[in-house]
């Protein structure tokens, strides 16, 4: 087993990639001048988020969370234990280190945190109520943001109007808006997340110390069992599959393409309309869905790639028609979740233990729903309106001769978009020839290769010197960081007797063939009966839970979205393992035991 992970200033780039430092900003990237504070830390790798090399403007959206979520720590909430993130990107690739908050400020923070969160906890229902309001404010403010190519000549009612601006100032403006709209929305995000992951986190800490040896996955039942929006999106394909078998309708969906089956939805006359109205009311806002975890321009969206939805409608109407119930079990889960509450509340001695108890568990249970709501408004929703505004001013410049494409925009920095606009503006203006289109063509090609090559790079997993024991609350329950799993990662993952070892993230044994996927463009793999191994998953894969028997991830604490969408759909998943995409085989068979956090490889 080694002994630790290599420094930052000891990894080496990969050969075709020199100069990828330039993808991203000056202050993210690991440097000589802090080598003796970098190298003194401990960096991990954020797989759940970004598993692969970031797209240069990418960069700059990750950017805008870090920053949300540690100033929430920090300056808003002063979080007892924990102050922000600070992050590095080396090879693309993005290393997290939590930056802890000095002991002796602990008991100032501690009261300072109970007479902020206290305010929120006492008010929660109204906060949030108020939060939905903003985010959907913001996304209406995102959506207003129109980016078209300058006109020839101004419309006159611009010049009558005494408006005194033109289109290349509005341009201009409408990018600084969506970016400060970017920054605004992951200050939103962490208004409630961290509050979310406190009340837990206290509720979980009880638990430990009044039960001596209870597992963490008993704890996160205790909380399963909501009804979050995260999953509207699946009930609502759900929804529509249902309708079409109900009026008589399916045999559409036979066609296999939506143009051909949107064709046989309109020639069945009021029913086929009428679904058709149906998906679009849906598809506003809940199939603003992200194929992945929602932070890479690259993914699909729901709304922009209907054959997503559509397919998954199509397997939907096939069990159905074979009779299966594609409902989710939520009564079988509300009655383990009710199960386990009363046992353990049955072993506390005295009614102060028993009413802390359900005091805890009932706050936990208030503020659990925001942990996965956000994502959708967030990570899908709010994103997925980004990403179509980028490739929209993308056009632009397409159309002016500075990209190939529209998605080229990625891959300039978030503050080099600003320069770009002004030679664009410039050109337009004079007019005179732009540098552009000679200038960005040759820079994209040439990071287009880099990134390439970074995403052929094997991330080491963590960097530094790991702590001898992990407390961090969040890097644990999020990302699933312990003292065990780093020993996993030292030691190569596979022990003598063929089991992995990760976080017991749903409950349950099952034993069959693994599938192993890289991505959201393998999904439609997946076969019946098969057991899911993957880098990670995302809410949106949620609609082949019920073809799959198990979920097996390498990233993913107790409290990552695949965890807790596995607890919800009642699948046994082990999450975290580090390894298990490179040591199982698509075929292989293995066991997944989600109560214990074992993976066994039988063959």
């Amino acid at each position: 087993m080694a002994e630790g992970f290599p420094r930052p200033s000891e990894i080496e780039t990969p050969a075709g990639a020199e100069g990828w430092q330039e993808l991203y900003s000056y202050s993210g990237v690991f440097s000589p001048e802090r080598s003796e504070y970098e190298d003194s830390m401990f960096w991990f790798q954020d797989g759940v988020h970004w598993p692969k090399a970031l797209l240069p403007w990418d960069a700059g959206l990750m950017e805008l969370a870090i920053l949300g979520l540690s100033q929430y720590n920090t300056r808003h909430l002063l979080v007892p234990p924990a102050n922000g993130i600070d992050y590095r990107i080396v090879n693309g690739y993005v290393y997290l280190s939590p930056v802890p908050a000095p002991e002796a400020d602990i008991p100032m923070r501690a009261e300072h945190f109970m007479q902020r969160a206290g305010h929120y906890f006492m008010n929660w229902n109204e906060l949030y109520d108020n939060w939905l309001i903003k985010i959907r404010d913001l996304v209406k403010e995102m959506e207003s943001l129109d980016f078209e190519p300058l006109p020839d000549i101004e419309d006159l009612e611009v010049v009558t109007s005494g408006r005194g601006t033109g289109s290349g100032g509005e341009i201009q403006a409408n990018y600084l808006k969506l970016l400060n709209a970017a920054s605004t929305l992951w200050q939103y995000h962490f208004e409630f997340l961290n509050l979310g992951y406190a009340a837990y986190l206290d509720f979980f800490g009880f638990c430990k110390t009044v039960f001596p040896g209870i597992s963490d996955l008993a704890i996160a039942k205790m909380v399963a069992g909501v009804e979050v929006d995260l999953f509207r999106p699946d009930e609502e394909l759900k929804r529509l599959a249902k309708m079409a078998v109900d009026t008589g309708i399916a045999d559409a969906f036979k066609k296999g393409d939506v143009e051909g089956t949107c064709e046989a939805l309109r020639a069945t006359g009021s029913a086929g309309e009428a679904w058709i109205s149906s998906f679009q009311q849906a598809a506003e806002p809940w199939f603003n869905f992200s194929t992945g975890s929602g932070f890479s321009s690259q993914d699909k969206i729901w709304i922009e790639n209907v054959e997503i939805p559509f397919d998954f409608i199509g397997d939907y109407i096939k069990n159905l028609q074979s009779g299966s119930d594609i409902a989710r079990p939520t009564e079988a889960i509300t009655a383990e979740r009710d199960r386990i509450v009363n046992e353990y509340s049955a072993l506390l001695g005295s009614d102060e233990d028993r009413e802390a108890f359900a005091g805890k568990l009932g706050l936990a249970r208030v503020v659990f729903p925001y942990v996965e709501n956000h994502n959708f408004y967030v990570e899908h929703w709010s994103h997925s309106v980004i990403w179509r505004k980028m490739k929209s001013l993308g056009a632009v410049f397409a159309k002016a001769g500075f990209f190939n494409e529209p998605e080229d925009i990625f891959m300039l920095k978030r503050h080099e978009v600003p320069d770009a606009l002004f030679d664009l503006y410039h050109s337009w203006a004079a007019p005179a020839p732009a540098r552009g289109p000679s200038y960005w063509p040759k820079i994209i090609a040439r990071r287009k290769e880099i990134l390439a090559s970074l995403n052929a790079w094997k991330a080491s997993p963590a960097l530094g010197t790991p702590p001898e024991v992990v407390t961090e609350p969040f890097t644990i329950m999020l990302w699933g960081i312990t003292s065990d799993s780093i020993a996993n990662w030292l030691g190569g993952g596979e022990s003598e007797d063929g089991t992995l070892k990760g976080m017991m993230a749903s409950g349950g044994v099952a034993e069959g063939p693994a599938r192993v996927i890289f991505g959201p463009d393998q999904i439609n793999e997946v076969q019946e009966g098969e057991i899911l191994v993957a880098p990670l998953t995302a809410p949106s894969w949620a609609p082949i839970f019920g073809k799959i028997l198990a979920t097996v991830t390498d990233t993913g604490g107790m409290m990552s979205h695949a965890a807790i969408v596995c607890r919800e759909y009642g699948l046994p998943a082990v999450t975290g393992t580090g390894f298990a995409t490179s040591l199982i085989k698509t075929g292989q068979r293995i066991r997944v035991d989600g109560s214990n956090g074992t993976v066994t490889i039988l063959d």
